[in-house]
């Protein structure tokens, strides 16, 4: 079990510097901000990780993947955590790739899965109910009817909901979980932008008596759960690595200021009490990252499941407690100033608070990893 990058790994995460760092910087993610359009991420950045292959990188290499690996994938999130790049990657690739490659016939892999893996299928996961993480608490009905099925129901906190391709529904059929592929143009389907404080692009999704035929479930009951599963992890990991990569850079530019902000005629970096503060940061961030290097190996080398759920709250806990160590150490070193919209930090900061709640917060994860030690 590796806790650095291999090689491949290296060079996705040097194209992804190079890349974002062009083309999509924090200044692009203000611009979206303040254009304050609906879709929230830039078309033509889209296109040019589609065509990096950043979308294929965990795939099997039939459909079209590179098979990289999800670390490979975890290497391009802390890039996007470092330039604050909006994208669908998240919610399009590691959480509904994910499933339906774990899920899917062969005849809907090649329709979506390809689609997806090209970019131009954009699909978003409509899971959860509450704003309060909980994946387990479904009550979105899918019902039989003359016509095959009729599904009902509303999801909140879409990941890229809004002008999304189709959904994947997680509902419930005879009291399990089940996985259906609704086009997003569905008679039935109604989106309502959700605004959060990052900036992105998070719907509320409604659907009514929407008509479901039989060729749009995705994957058997007894399979759906364990799919699930997997594809919230895979998705926290991420995640966790975006978090990283934010919080990273945040400790880089505090640095940074410590070095050019001068009180008493010196650097206020040369007061041992910054001095110290700043190293307990640095230790935390090294901290964080073997953990999350730890959850993408578990991840990629197929153990089981409870090893794999383990190690993926440890690493969104820990990553969560060390971007609100970094995130609060940074608006305090920077003084007045790092409460304003002039600075970067705020941008980073409002990022990193959704991203800490998103898939499950702290106390989510604490509580998962301390049922899993018990079982």
């Amino acid at each position: 079990m590796s806790l650095i990058y291999s090689q491949d790994e290296l060079m996705l995460l040097e194209s992804a510097e190079g890349l974002l760092g062009e083309i999509s910087p924090v200044s692009a993610q203000r611009a979206l901000r303040d254009s304050n359009t609906e879709q929230a991420f830039d078309s033509e950045l889209w296109k040019s990780m589609a065509e990096m292959g950043w979308t294929a990188i965990p795939f099997a290499e039939e459909f079209g993947g590179l098979a990289f690996g999800y670390k490979g994938l975890g290497a391009v999130f802390t890039q996007i955590g470092h330039n604050l790049s909006a994208s669908p990657l998240l919610s399009s690739v590691a959480l509904c790739g994910s499933l339906i490659e774990s899920l899917g016939n062969e005849s809907q892999k090649d329709q979506w899965l390809t689609g997806i893996i090209s970019g131009e299928l954009r699909v978003a996961l409509a899971h959860e109910e509450s704003h309060i993480y909980d994946p387990k608490t479904v009550t979105s009905a899918l019902k039989a009817s003359d016509n095959g099925y009729v599904l009902s129901g509303q999801k909140v906190l879409v990941a890229d909901g809004l002008g999304a391709d189709a959904y994947l529904v997680v509902a419930k059929l005879n009291s399990q979980l089940r996985l259906v592929f609704i086009p997003a143009n569905s008679v039935g389907v109604t989106q309502k932008s959700m605004k959060l404080v990052d900036a992105r692009n998070m719907a509320m999704v409604s659907f009514e008596q929407v008509v479901v035929t039989e060729d749009a479930i995705v994957g058997g009951a007894q399979e759906t759960l364990q799919a699930l599963a997997l594809s919230q992890d895979v998705a926290a990991s991420c995640l966790a690595a975006e978090l990283f990569g934010a919080s990273e850079a945040l400790f880089t530019m505090t640095l940074e200021y410590l070095k050019t902000r001068k009180q008493f005629d010196q650097p206020i970096g040369s007061f041992q009490a910054l001095q110290h503060r700043a190293a307990a940061c640095y230790v935390e961030l090294e901290l964080a990252k073997s953990t999350l290097m730890n959850a993408f190996s578990v991840i990629d080398s197929s153990v089981d499941e409870q090893q794999r759920a383990k190690a993926v709250s440890l690493a969104k806990w820990k990553m969560n407690q060390m971007a609100d160590l970094i995130s609060k150490e940074a608006v305090q070193m920077h003084g007045g100033i790092g409460v304003t919209d002039e600075l970067d930090v705020g941008l980073y900061l409002k990022r990193i608070r959704v991203a800490q709640m998103h898939l499950g917060d702290s106390d989510y994860h604490q509580s998962r990893y301390q049922t899993l030690l018990e079982e």
